[in-house]
């Protein structure tokens, strides 16, 4: 498999350039980006936080779509 082939794990700063078998997050303070449903806020949340807006306290967020390509083949 091409470099270009491998899972890149997203992180806050951009892409890593490749995959390990190991999670790389788990150990280090991962935090994921969602848009809050209601004020429409971006709501940093670390694993295990409560999942809550931190503006006007709505319990809706959606996770924001990955910047990396992503490309099906179909048979």
């Amino acid at each position: 498999m091409s470099s270009r082939e491998q899972y890149q794990v997203p992180n806050s700063q951009g892409f890593t350039t490749g995959a390990s078998n190991n999670d790389s997050n788990s150990g280090g303070n991962s935090v994921m980006w969602y848009t809050c449903g209601d004020c429409a806020v971006r709501v940093p949340l670390e694993k295990g936080a409560p999942i809550r807006c931190q503006k006007c306290g709505a319990r809706v967020l959606y996770k924001e779509r990955t910047k990396r390509m992503v490309q099906f083949e179909a048979r």
